[in-house]
């Protein structure tokens, strides 16, 4: 991944020598154009490469298979900034991202503009989905598996025997840092169940807040000493603590998994029944089933068994009904949260993901 101090020419650049979608080039019938595309649209504050998408394409989510990216160029794409403008030419199926400066004949043709960006620069760029909705899932450890909830450091006690501890408290650890120094507690919460397997795949667990190593055991039977740099909630004895995770990059744009993915809706986050748009919910698929961050799925109300009573009376499988779509944005190795991009219906635990089809 390139370092944000890199300068790179912006796909404003790219725009003005090449076309960034080409229709005839698809692979798949499934990322046409809408028939009522704009003719442009200009970028502005707000925007997501979602929403942007969605105006020209008839599934919003073939933005990166259109454009012809890579795996490495979806993991770290081109910025796209408030201000510059999606052109559509009908004439020749084509798309170009640039800026207007001027006409270049009576016909009102619009010239490209070449832009240059810096990475660093990226807090403007345009994000893959709504990043405010997401943020305070992107770096707290809300699901815990039962492998990480063994071998975890642990708090053993306390300064001067208090039941709680807040900011700039001292705590004593004990358990295998793995030279780390800055790391987060947590409390495990409710069993998240695979509704395939019926199997406790991880925990939900409740964040309390970060502490920095300020002095390391010198023996094994020797606590670590910590200091709470900031507390969101209490935390005390018997909590425990991961390392605090990079930041991550939030500019993922959508993709399908690299193979089929077949899972189930584990739970909606914050314990209700039904979820809508903008809503956060996990799924029991994870990195080691191929899914990785900006992963689109589609979801599908879970088509049950009946008794056909008008012949044999066996059990047949009604067909699972497509309703909406899912943006990966947190991956652990089992489990994924997902926002709920768009749906025609309510979310409910047990309700079916797939790939698109």
């Amino acid at each position: 991944m390139k370092n944000f101090s890199t300068a790179v020419v912006s796909l404003a650049f790219v725009a003005a020598s090449t076309t960034l979608f080409a229709p005839a080039a698809m692979a798949a019938k499934k990322c046409e154009f809408k028939a009522n595309a704009p003719d442009s649209h200009q970028v502005v504050r707000g925007d997501t490469l979602w929403d942007i998408s969605g105006k020209f394409l008839q599934h919003p989510w073939c933005w990166p298979q259109v454009w012809g990216l890579n795996r490495d160029q979806i993991k770290n794409p081109h910025w796209i900034y408030p201000g510059q403008i999606v052109y559509f030419d009908r004439a020749t199926g084509r798309l170009s991202l640039g800026k207007p400066v001027g006409s270049a004949g009576t016909g009102g043709t619009v010239r490209l503009s070449p832009q240059v960006r810096i990475e660093g620069m990226g807090q403007d760029a345009v994000p893959a989905i709504p990043s405010g909705v997401i943020e305070p899932f992107l770096s707290q450890p809300l699901i815990v598996t039962l492998d990480q909830l063994n071998g975890t450091p642990r708090i053993v006690a306390t300064e001067e025997g208090r039941v709680n501890l807040g900011k700039n408290d001292k705590a004593y650890v004990s358990g295998n840092l793995q030279d780390g120094t800055s790391f987060q507690a947590f409390r495990p919460g409710k069993p998240l169940i695979d509704p395939d397997t019926r199997q406790v795949i991880g925990y939900e667990a409740a964040y309390l807040g970060t502490l920095k190593l300020t002095q390391a055991a010198k023996s094994a039977n020797e606590a670590h000493v910590f200091t709470v740099v900031n507390s969101k909630e209490e935390m005390g004895v018997g909590d425990r603590l991961v390392p605090v995770p990079p930041t991550p990059l939030l500019n993922y744009v959508p993709h399908e998994p690299e193979k089929p993915v077949a899972a189930r809706i584990v739970s909606i986050y914050g314990g209700v029944i039904h979820a809508g748009q903008n809503q956060i919910v996990s799924i029991n698929r994870g990195a080691r089933d191929g899914i990785d961050m900006g992963t689109v799925l589609e979801l599908y109300r879970y088509g049950g068994f009946i008794k056909d009573r008008t012949d044999t009376r066996e059990m047949i499988k009604l067909p699972d009904e497509k309703y909406g779509a899912l943006f990966v944005f947190r991956v652990f190795d089992n489990i994924s949260y997902a926002l709920i991009m768009q749906v025609t219906d309510t979310v409910r635990v047990g309700d079916v993901v797939k790939s698109p089809e």
